[in-house]
């Protein structure tokens, strides 16, 4: 496989862990899609076979949820399950009251706790929602997740297609994602012309 042909693709991160282990990557079934596809796309690049992260990926022990989730409560096994989401919900609107959940704020939270924890900053619950607060707070709107082929062509569907639904937009979606081409607006577009000629 070339990188193109693996870049105009569209993979499943179960797929993506299946190709990490055969090109045999380490802790490939405890890395996120983001880290799969840029580890892939290393070794497809370069023949490299590089871990793509340096968060720790061996923390054993008790899970801060079942420790009682409480906002002095250190960030040590955190886990982003329905409970954990449920607290730092519950938590931020008692910082914020009315606060909407604005879209990508999980994601970038998730990305701020790695950071500092990689950095060796000593987090609480408490600082966990206090950013989360920050976060979903932020007017203006988030920089790209460079590896969100779907959220960003959902994204750029919808804001283009005028009067376009959300059921138009995975239709369209569908289509890009069997095509041979990068999976971005630009090119179901493109496609899209080409069927017309």
């Amino acid at each position: 496989m070339t990188l193109t042909q693996f870049d105009n693709g569209y993979w499943y991160a179960t797929e993506l862990k299946k190709f990490a282990e055969t090109i045999r990557l380490p802790s490939a079934g405890k890395l996120r899609k983001d880290e799969l596809e840029r580890a892939i796309r290393l070794f497809l690049k370069t023949g490299e076979i590089k871990n793509p992260t340096k968060r720790n990926l061996s923390i054993s022990g008790m899970r801060d949820v079942q420790r009682g989730l409480r906002l002095d409560l250190p960030v040590v096994v955190y886990t982003n399950d329905k409970e954990t989401k449920d607290f730092l919900e519950r938590e931020a609107q008692k910082l914020a009251p009315g606060l909407k959940r604005k879209s990508g704020v999980r994601y970038r939270l998730n990305r701020w706790r790695e950071e500092r924890l990689i950095k060796g900053v000593k987090l609480t619950y408490g600082g966990l929602v206090k950013e989360y607060v920050r976060l979903n707070q932020i007017k203006v709107p988030f920089a790209r997740i460079p590896h969100g082929r779907y959220i960003n062509f959902m994204s750029d569907f919808l804001a283009v297609e005028k009067g376009a639904t959300r059921e138009q937009a995975i239709k369209a979606w569908r289509k890009l994602k069997r095509l041979d081409v990068p999976k971005n607006y630009r090119s179901w577009l493109e496609s899209q012309s080409r069927k017309v000629r």
